[in-house]
Order: C-alpha cells, then structure tokens, then sequence
C-alpha cells in the first residue's frame, strides 16, 4: 500500500502544479531576462503562463510592481552569490574576490547570458522615479558601498579608489559578454585583472 495519502494520490505523482501567481512571476523573470523588461507586454507574460491578466493584476497592481518584484528576487540571487565567494574563504578578503570574479567569469561565457538584470534595468529606465529603476539603483549604491570595504578589508592604499575600479570591472563584465560571441570575450581577463588591482592597491 501506497504510503501517500488519498489527497496527494489525487493531486496526481507530481502533486499540484504552481500557483498562478508564480507561473506569472517565473514567466515574468525568464522573458524579463531573455527579451528585456520594456519589450515585454503584459499580454505576453500571461499568454505565455497560461493565466488570465486578472490573476496577474491580482497579485501584482501593476507592471510596473512585477518588474520591481523581480529585480529583487534578481538581487538576492546576487548577493546569494557574493557571499558564497566570501563563505569559501573566511577571513582572506582578497581570496573572496577572486573566487567571486572566476564565478562571474564563468557564469559570463554561457551563450544565453544577458549580463545583470539590475543593469539592464538602470538603462532601460532612464526615469528615476521607475519602481524597476529604484530597485536597481539601490542595489548598485550598495554594491559599491560593500566594494569600498572589502577593498578597505585588503588594506588598500585608497579603498574608495580601488573599490570603484571593482565595480567598472564587474559592470564591464555584464556589458561585454552580451557583445562579443564565441570562446574569447574579453570576461576571460576578469580574474587577471582583479588580481593586477589587488597587486597595484595592496602591495606586499
């Protein structure tokens, strides 16, 4: 005898499929990601859940909320990332990231990567006002914010500075792996060139 219930035997093997709400907020994210935010219509995210516009208008008032939505489920994802660079080397800020920018490098080099949502978002909304634009912004602040002190962590001669180059670096790097094709984009330099900031900033 089955030791599932009679609701689970019910539901089918695979119990029951996802809510509306998260076919509507995946789909959100994959085409988001895939196509841009601004190309992408409210039309396409439900025809492509298989739901109708009011389940989305009900868990999201607007568009706009859904964006906003995404990009920081987005942002956690980076910093799940970011952290997981720093678990593998506790008390070696400078170890921590360069294990983050061989991850990024190699996250980079796949044919589907279309850099960082939260960038995208930044220049597909001029309007700083935009709740996709506000998310996004914020996150950048802190990003910066964090790079100032793991470069301080290091014992750089100028953390502001040496953070800064950091942050061009890894935006450098969402940028140009959507421009160049095949084996040789130019992320492949990412973990050389940390390591040449960490040489020039925090000498033996």
């Amino acid at each position: 005898m089955s030791e599932r219930s009679p609701e689970d035997i019910l539901k089918g093997p695979y119990g029951p499929g996802p809510r509306a709400a998260e076919r509507i907020f995946d789909t959100a994210r994959e085409l988001f990601y895939r196509e841009g935010i601004r190309a992408v219509g409210v039309d396409e995210i439900v025809t492509k859940a298989g739901v109708t516009k009011p389940s989305l208008y009900r868990s999201y008032k607007s568009k706009d909320e859904l964006v906003a939505a995404v990009l920081r489920e987005v942002e956690a994802g980076f910093w799940d990332r970011y952290e997981a660079a720093e678990a593998l080397y506790p008390d070696d800020p400078k170890a921590q990231m360069v294990a983050y920018f061989q991850g990024l490098a190699d996250r980079s080099d796949g044919d589907d990567y279309r850099g960082c949502n939260l960038s995208n978002a930044v220049v597909e909304y001029p309007d700083r006002q935009h709740a996709g634009r506000q998310v996004s912004q914020a996150h950048k602040q802190q990003l910066r914010e964090r790079l100032h002190a793991k470069a301080a962590e290091m014992g750089a001669s100028d953390p502001k500075a040496m953070g800064d180059a950091m942050m061009l670096l890894i935006e450098g790097i969402f940028t140009s792996s959507q421009m160049f094709d095949g084996d040789d984009k130019p992320a492949k330099a990412a973990v050389g060139a940390v390591k040449a900031l960490i040489a020039a900033y925090c000498p033996a």
